[in-house]
């Protein structure tokens, strides 16, 4: 039987892939150019049969905050910037248990550990670097979750360490098209980015690597940003949506330069670009959508999200995110972590221990997101 949304160049390409056959930076510009609706319906239809109906959910803790000496302008713990979050240096490893436990009783599959910083350094940084071993080791070995990492640039040998020690994915965002980069930018390239993907990679990590999206790119830069993660085959890509910052470059904004329409044919062509994948829904999505939408992005092929709270912001509950997915008609993966979904809906927030106010969520006056 061949699906058929009614738009051709929607339903070709839904037939290519599949037959097998990937996408390329041609496709993706003129899918871009389709109506929303039958892009996310061809979208949804290649996911429901290269997928398994279930969302994957991670969920982060802010390891390391503020003072970061790249200058992202999307960044509210740029050193760059005045945002007004607190800061402080590693956590505690015990800490960061605390809250991959938290994590795992919250349903997530896996936990990333995040620092803000260029790279966390075993050379230059020794006492730091094993602090964040020690991090690993422990949230291995005493929860069910996977354990992941955003720790900016790496050498090959530290790749090589963290593959050692078991880190399942390793999250480097490269965030828009070669092209936009340097508008966003300026303390390093977006090559420094793709190469550090590259060595871990290497090393043997899978990949979750993503975008965010109205910072005032194209929809060409959105299309040019998911073909670069093509070359680099991740197998998480997050999509973020800009949630504008005060103190930031973006702080004369309100929400993202990007209508609703624009996001979901956005994650619906991220969705036919890289079948393979989870289409992760990760920050912003609170703020530029409303909430009886949020369900529509996993109507147009996004399999993935963060839950809980971000790097600088709390999130929304992970009862309310269970019951999003059910209203799109998915249900929450439970393949590493075989949690019972309804406990997490009737516990609401009551129960919950926030991670942010207790282990690491930055805060802020302005109460700032980003990845």
């Amino acid at each position: 039987m061949v699906y058929e949304t009614g738009c051709r160049t929607v339903d070709d390409a839904v037939a290519c892939i599949l037959d097998g056959e990937t996408l390329d930076r041609r496709d993706g510009l003129a899918l871009m150019a389709q109506p929303v609706k039958p892009l996310a319906e061809g979208a949804d239809y290649v996911r429901s049969q290269l997928g398994d109906d279930t969302v994957d959910a991670c969920s982060i803790v802010n390891a390391k905050a503020g003072n970061c000496a790249e200058n992202c302008g999307f960044c509210a713990q740029s050193v760059h910037f005045d945002t007004g979050i607190d800061t402080y240096g590693f956590l505690d490893p015990k800490e960061i248990l605390k809250a991959a436990k938290q994590a795992e009783r919250d349903g997530a599959q896996r936990f990333g550990i995040v620092v803000a910083e260029k790279g966390v350094s075993k050379e230059k940084r020794p006492d730091e670097w094993n602090e964040v071993i020690r991090a690993i080791r422990l949230v291995r070995d005493e929860t069910d979750v996977e354990v992941d990492a955003s720790l900016g640039i790496l050498t090959e040998e530290e790749a090589a360490i963290l593959a050692d020690e078991g880190l399942n994915h390793y999250n480097h965002n490269i965030e828009t098209s070669p092209r936009f980069f340097p508008e966003i930018v300026g303390t390093h390239d977006f090559e420094d980015r793709v190469k550090t993907l590259e060595v871990a990679k290497d090393a043997g990590m899978d990949l979750c690597a993503g975008v965010i999206l109205g910072m005032g790119e194209a929809p060409t830069d959105r299309v040019d940003a998911a073909i670069a993660l093509q070359d680099l085959e991740v197998s998480s890509l997050p999509v973020n949506i800009l949630n504008p910052v005060a103190g930031t470059m973006f702080d004369n904004r309100e929400t993202a330069l990007i209508s609703t329409a624009e996001i979901i044919k956005t994650i619906a062509v991220y969705r036919l670009l890289h079948p393979h994948a989870r289409v992760r829904l990760t920050g912003g999505r609170e703020v530029n959508f409303a909430e009886d939408e949020q369900h529509l992005p996993f109507e147009a092929g996004a399999d993935g999200i963060l839950t809980g709270d971000y790097l600088t912001t709390e999130g929304q509950s992970p009862g309310d995110d269970i019951e999003m997915m059910e209203q799109a008609g998915m249900k929450p993966n439970t393949k590493v972590n075989d949690f019972d979904p309804e406990e997490v809906k009737s516990r609401g927030d009551d129960l919950a221990e926030p991670v942010g106010t207790t282990v690491g969520t930055a805060t802020s006056k302005t109460e700032p997101s980003d990845d």
